[in-house]
């Protein structure tokens, strides 16, 4: 059995060197701390060309047992989720491992009741609530396969996502309360299932207390069925490559992947780096501020955490409401410990100054953390001076929905930090950098495109029925590597540091979203005839959209059909992807053989027009000079 933690530079460089010589040995090592029903015969097989990767074959579990039913003897009574509402009058509730065990399983009943079984595909569209976090584990308990979809999504991209995993039952929630707003979750869900013929049971949590539309047969209320089961429910035994869950994330073309994350390289992944990267300490109180919808909350809110004994706490609002204090407000009245949250809400905060901080006691902080983009040098420093006052380390971690967990980050209080570097590899992944066509560049002091060349744990085994796509978007660009998306620099020290999406992708407030997508919800809109969509430098969101589009029939009242356009963005996909600039063109820049160029339109969102390249082989060079000046007006 190899240590879960790591307290020395010393002692990471001597793992990480054992991790990568005998990856196989240090694994098994590490899977020995988890509690497994029967162990693997083999620990690792694996081939990148197909791509067919398999860990711990032969073991079985069930990783519900290894986040509630291991910790009820010592830990029963301590506190497993606090849950902190959106209202800041109303009082936070808290779960100990006993109640959140109860809960799960009959929960787990429930679904069972419903018709759900091992193997079946379920979506839950819920708030940030503890039930949230119940419904995902009841899922796992039973062996079925949950699909979490983010509460922003539109009733569209909700169908689209039920459709492509089939999913049985949706499990959602009258509404949700963010900030000053309530979403009706159950009359997104409700236009949604037009459209998805195989849900046969929709689970209804009341939360909002609004009135909804609740059919005969096929809705029924969480409250009233949970009044109905016992909480004997032995969790279901599960092949560690049985599927876990599937959560959809936006490509480089227009339609969502489904990320598929097994049983038990899952697990051990998210647990080992939780206990890892934050250096977590037992009774500690652990803070991640992301939504369960996104890939952070499953492994640094529920499983991650709760596998380890954790208390990790869930806030249902937003950073900023009612006022730029609430976070700090948050910190203070649960003494947390360690806080992991985005650059986007760090420069949101940083933008309000230093008054929401006075007065607030931020002294029980001892780690900080970042994720989702690269923070910037300026958010780095204010959040070192200010919140952790220079004494806590700062974590800068980068990682992705198809890795499961952290890849390559500072361990606290182990790795010297530097602003804005990801800096070092977590044991067992070995990161390389390539050129263009594939070619390992080699020393320090460089810059390529990230690739892994060798398997780890928490790592996608698939998308979603589309093995093809799996292979096409990860593993063949570059000959037996999993290329990232990632363009990266590797400094002198062999820190790394990534310098953003090389393909098609933007990163808006650390969330992926394909430009394919955001042209497709576009040119749905009536008067819209083409559109081109790049990423440009935002000061909060990290990228903003930026979008051209031709648009022949004008009125004057170009505003209103700005807001008509963002309208239908919102319908097709959610607000998270309307676009933050439009302006309308008479034609793109496009090659002879009609591809668009984007980098010239990348340069004009930029402010860059001094140095577009070459532009005399565009089909008409002259569209270029209109979208300099109409991009100058708006």
């Amino acid at each position: 059995m190899y240590k879960m933690q790591i307290n020395s530079f010393k002692q990471y460089q001597e793992t990480y060197k054992k991790s990568v010589e005998q990856p196989e040995e240090f694994w098994s090592g590490i899977a020995e701390n988890f509690l497994w029903k029967q162990k693997w015969n083999n620990v690792l097989s694996w081939n990148f060309n197909e791509p067919d990767i398999k860990w711990f074959e032969g073991a079985k579990l069930n990783i519900t047992d290894n986040c509630l039913d291991r910790h009820l003897i010592e830990n029963g009574d301590k506190a497993a989720i606090i849950w902190e509402p959106n209202d800041p009058e109303k009082d936070s509730i808290t779960l100990t491992y006993r109640v959140l065990h109860d809960r799960v399983c009959r929960f787990a009943n429930v679904l069972k009741k419903n018709g759900a079984k091992k193997g079946d595909r379920i979506c839950i569209y819920m708030p940030m609530v503890p039930e949230l976090a119940i419904a995902v584990l009841a899922c796992a308990r039973i062996g079925a396969i949950h699909s979490v979809v983010f509460g922003g999504f539109s009733a569209k991209s909700i169908a689209d996502r039920i459709n492509d995993a089939a999913c049985k039952l949706v499990i959602t929630a009258d509404g949700a309360f963010r900030g000053t707003k309530q979403i009706q979750l159950k009359e997104v869900i409700d236009d949604a299932l037009i459209g998805c013929p195989t849900i046969e049971k929709v689970i209804v949590l009341t939360h909002t207390r609004t009135p909804v539309s609740m059919l005969k047969g096929r809705d029924c209320w969480w409250e009233d069925e949970i009044k109905l089961v016992d909480a004997n429910c032995q969790a279901e035994e599960m092949d560690a490559e049985d599927v876990l869950f599937v959560l959809y994330t936006s490509g480089s073309t227009g339609k969502p992947k489904g990320v598929v994350h097994t049983c038990g390289g899952y697990m051990v992944y998210a647990g080992y780096t939780f206990s890892n990267v934050f250096n977590y300490q037992p009774n500690e109180v652990f803070f991640c501020t992301a939504d369960i919808g996104w890939i952070t909350g499953h492994s640094y809110i529920v499983y991650g955490p709760l596998s380890q004994g954790a208390t990790t706490l869930m806030f249902e609002g937003i950073p900023t409401y009612p006022d730029a204090s609430r976070l700090w407000e948050i910190v203070e009245k649960h003494k947390v410990n360690i806080l992991y949250t985005a650059p986007t809400a760090i420069r949101s905060l940083m933008g309000f100054g230093l008054e929401p901080l006075n007065g607030v006691d931020l002294s029980s902080l001892r780690v900080l953390g970042s994720v989702g983009e690269p923070i910037n040098e300026e958010a780095w420093h204010w959040l070192d001076e200010e919140v952790g006052k220079k004494n806590c380390p700062i974590v800068d971690t980068w990682w992705q929905t198809e890795t499961g967990g952290i890849m390559i980050s500072p361990i606290a209080f182990v790795t010297p930090t530097k602003p804005s570097f990801a800096t070092l590899p977590l044991p067992g992944i070995q990161p390389i950098l390539v050129d263009e066509n594939g070619n390992e560049i080699s020393g320090n002091g460089v810059n390529g495109n990230l690739c892994i060349k060798f398997p780890w744990p928490g790592m996608l085994r698939t998308t979603y029925g589309d093995h093809e796509r799996c292979k096409l978007t990860y593993f063949s660009t570059y000959e037996n590597l999993y290329f990232t998306g990632d363009g990266c620099l590797r400094d002198e020290d062999g820190y790394y540091r990534i310098t953003g999406r090389v393909d098609d992708v933007i990163n808006v407030s650390g969330h992926r979203i394909g430009t394919a997508e955001v042209e497709n919800a576009l040119n749905m809109h009536a008067g819209v005839v083409e559109s081109a969509v790049v990423g440009y430098p935002h000061e909060v969101k990290g990228q903003g959209i930026y979008a051209f589009i031709i648009y022949p029939s004008l009125s004057k009242d170009e505003d209103l059909t700005r807001k008509d356009i963002l309208q239908t963005v919102t319908r097709v996909i959610g607000a998270i992807a309307k676009p933050d600039k439009i302006v309308f063109v008479s034609g793109l820049p496009k090659t002879r053989s009609g591809k668009i160029m984007r980098r010239i339109l990348r340069k004009v969102a930029e402010g860059d027009t001094t140095n577009l390249g070459d532009i005399s082989t565009l089909l008409d060079p002259a569209v270029v000079q209109e979208i300099i000046e109409k991009s100058g007006k708006i």
